[in-house]
C-alpha cells in the first residue's frame, strides 16, 4: 500500500519593492522598432539586502540604490 503526502513547497522571492523609500516595479513598453510594435516590459529597481543593527538586533532590509544614497545623504549610513 502506498502512501502519497503532498509537500507543499512555496518559494520565497525577494520582494521587488524598496522598504525605506517605496519604490516599486513599474511597467512600460520595450524599445520600438520601425513598425512601431509596442510589447510590454517591467523596469524593477536596484533592490539591494542591508544589514543594520537597530537596538542591538541585525536587521535586514531591501532597500533601493536610491533610498541607500538618501540615508548617507541624511547620515544614517
Amino acid at each position: 500500500m502506498l502512501i502519497f503526502i503532498a509537500i507543499s513547497v512555496t518559494m520565497v522571492r525577494m520582494a521587488t519593492k524598496c522598504e525605506i523609500t517605496g519604490k516599486g516595479k513599474m511597467f512600460g513598453n520595450n524599445v520600438v522598432p520601425d513598425s512601431q510594435h509596442k510589447t510590454r516590459r517591467a523596469f524593477k529597481p536596484n533592490l539591494q539586502k542591508k544589514t543594520f543593527i537597530l537596538n542591538g538586533k541585525k536587521v535586514t532590509l531591501n532597500i533601493s540604490a536610491a533610498g541607500i544614497r538618501t540615508l548617507k545623504k541624511k547620515g544614517v549610513l
